[in-house]
């Protein structure tokens, strides 16, 4: 009983880790969103074109996914 407990209670320290996690990943991606706005070929200098629009889809994509699966652990857990 003693061991189910213990594995119960790694298992819910993990999912706090991964909530944690996932709000900090959408919180760095908001930052790196807006900083894009302004700075567009420093937050995509691995591209040969770099445009607001471009920052938008890939950080705006990663900021909103993130915070919605952030959301979705966050109820069910």
């Amino acid at each position: 009983m003693c061991k189910m407990a213990r594995n119960l209670f790694l298992l819910i320290l993990g999912m706090e880790f991964a909530v944690k996690l996932l709000l900090y990943v959408s919180i760095t991606a908001s930052v790196f969103l807006i900083l894009g706005l302004f700075f567009p070929w420093a937050m995509l200098w691995w591209e040969d074109v770099q445009n607001r629009r471009k920052v938008f889809k890939l950080y705006g994509s990663i900021a909103v996914g993130s915070y919605l699966l952030y959301w979705t652990t966050k109820f069910f857990l």
